[in-house]
């Protein structure tokens, strides 16, 4: 079940449905209602702030539920609210600060996400261009994708020792044409391969831009 049908509630309700999943979509927006018939399965112009609305519309009866309302916050509250009381045990909510944050921690959310943030953390990472994907786990740890950079060039992993010089784990490697190759210690490196590296961002920072 997904509540709130603007970008982030969109993009996840149509991911879910691409995946198999059953998706309930619900917004008090006709227009937005209208706009997403044709791509999901079920979708509802209702309020979801109220508890009976919910049991209405079978809320219990799904595994999960996206809140997926960031700019109405005590919305986004009262949702939670009704969905803990009906007894779901699995509720995802998106929060637009960390004072949002724990107030739907407080409520029953059992996952909060900064979905805008997240993003702007990984486009201030990707925008110098030496690195091609980004994935912050939000403790200073990250998986990056980036090109070999010259120093390991013609060597193999256990030659160029990045975990004891650089602090980073190459987890595997992506040759043009070929399959990815989980890294092991004599994985050679040719120039154009890109790295699938693990490590502290700051590591991470310094190893793509050597």
């Amino acid at each position: 079940m997904v509540i709130g049908l603007g970008r982030f509630g969109g993009a996840v309700s149509r991911t879910l449905e691409r995946m198999g999943h059953e998706v309930l979509a619900v917004d008090t927006d006709p227009a937005l209602v209208q706009h997403f018939a044709g791509d999901l399965t079920k979708v509802v112009e209702a309020d979801a702030t109220e508890t009976p609305t919910l049991e209405r519309l079978g809320a219990k009866d799904f595994d999960a539920a996206v809140v997926a309302i960031g700019t109405d916050i005590e919305a986004s509250v009262l949702i939670v609210l009704a969905l803990a009381d009906l007894g779901l045990t699995n509720i995802w909510a998106k929060a637009t600060n960390e004072k949002h944050a724990r107030i739907l921690e407080r409520t029953g959310a059992t996952h909060v996400v900064f979905p805008e943030q997240r993003m702007g953390e990984r486009v201030a990472h990707l925008i110098n261009e030496r690195l091609l994907d980004f994935i912050s786990f939000g403790d200073e740890f990250a998986i990056a994708r980036l090109v070999a950079p010259e120093p390991l060039l013609g060597l193999p992993l256990v030659t160029s020792q990045c975990r004891k010089k650089y602090d980073v784990t190459v987890v595997g490697v992506k040759r043009e044409g070929e399959d990815f190759i989980h890294a092991v210690p004599d994985t050679l490196i040719f120039p154009g391969d890109e790295l699938v590296v693990s490590g502290r961002i700051h590591d991470l920072e310094a190893f793509s831009a050597m």
